[in-house]
């Protein structure tokens, strides 16, 4: 059962996909991240995160050469796929899962159709690396800003279009950043200024010539993300927030992309921090010994 539907401060319930050849990093980066984080860093029982796998076998190996034993194979977690409210995204070896359009594609997909039918409960979908290029091919980032490893910018660039092309739809911003998140929600509070944790970007088209009145217009400002466990249940109550979220794209599915490798760390503790709260998320990190390194938020919305 979601965590987000009871209300309560149990684990948030999170499903990892594997495919053959999956990075290990992508994978075990982002769930130490998330199994470390507590909703109250005082009690160790609180556990904010519980994390499940899914796969296509028994047995999955990495790019690097590690096994992974999956909890379910996608049969049944199409079956659960109600159950959970973040869907991370591994990238590694993706040709051939983009030639046969195997899964986790249709996953993907039926995790963003679930979220644009039924828009009252907040659900996050999350690639990492090159997993991007499956949320592209699911059609999923038509519309929205991405980003993912630097080498494969110009691949994400190529499958958005064709997937823009194949659904009649509207194109993709790909962005040189750690981390972008579409559909970003939180609570604006009396300080505009606090928790500056994340940063906003709006996307450029076209962009702008360098010296011209517009070359500034990218530059990074402060934000805030939504503070506290309470806050984030509380966007699952109010009607005036599932109203809000049902106006944005996908349902407003929260959609992020990192980029390689370590950036998944970093999508992870922007997740941390705006689902649980920013303490945890820096709590998360001094305990990895990690410096976060932040990303941006475009189409953000105070709910």
């Amino acid at each position: 059962m979601s965590a987000i539907a009871d209300g309560d401060h149990e684990p948030i319930q999170v499903l990892f996909t594997l495919h053959p050849g999956f990075d290990t990093m992508d994978v075990v980066g982002p769930m130490e991240v998330l199994n470390t984080a507590l909703h109250d860093p005082r009690d160790k029982s609180s556990k904010a995160f519980e994390v499940s796998l899914v796969s296509s076998q028994p047995g999955t190996s990495s790019a690097q050469g590690l096994t992974v034993k999956a909890d379910m194979n996608y049969d049944d977690a199409h079956q659960n796929i109600e159950d959970y409210d973040i869907l991370v995204v591994p990238g590694g070896s993706t040709d051939a899962v983009l030639k046969t359009n195997a899964e986790p594609i249709s996953l993907i997909q039926a995790f963003a159709e679930m979220q644009k039918k039924d828009p009252s409960k907040e659900r996050t979908l999350m690639s990492v690396c090159t997993g991007s290029l499956f949320l592209a091919q699911a059609g999923i980032l038509q519309g929205l800003c991405a980003t993912t490893h630097p080498d494969h910018y110009a691949k994400l660039e190529i499958v958005c279009a064709e997937a823009a092309r194949r659904d009649l739809g509207d194109r993709t911003d790909v962005m040189e950043e750690r981390y972008v998140v579409n559909n970003a929600r939180f609570d604006l509070g009396d300080n505009l200024d606090d928790n500056p944790f994340i940063v906003s970007k709006p996307p450029l088209d076209p962009p702008p010539t360098p010296g011209s009145p517009m070359s500034n217009r990218n530059a990074r400002r402060a934000s805030i993300a939504r503070k506290g466990s309470d806050a984030w249940r509380e966007s699952n109550r109010r009607r005036e927030s599932n109203a809000r979220r049902a106006a944005l794209r996908l349902g407003g599915l929260r959609v992020i992309t990192s980029g390689g490798i370590t950036a998944g760390l970093d999508a992870a503790c922007y997740l941390v921090g705006a689902m649980v709260s920013h303490d945890s998320a820096v709590e998360v990190a001094r305990i990895m010994q990690y410096q976060w390194n932040k990303g941006v938020t475009v189409e953000a919305v105070d709910v």
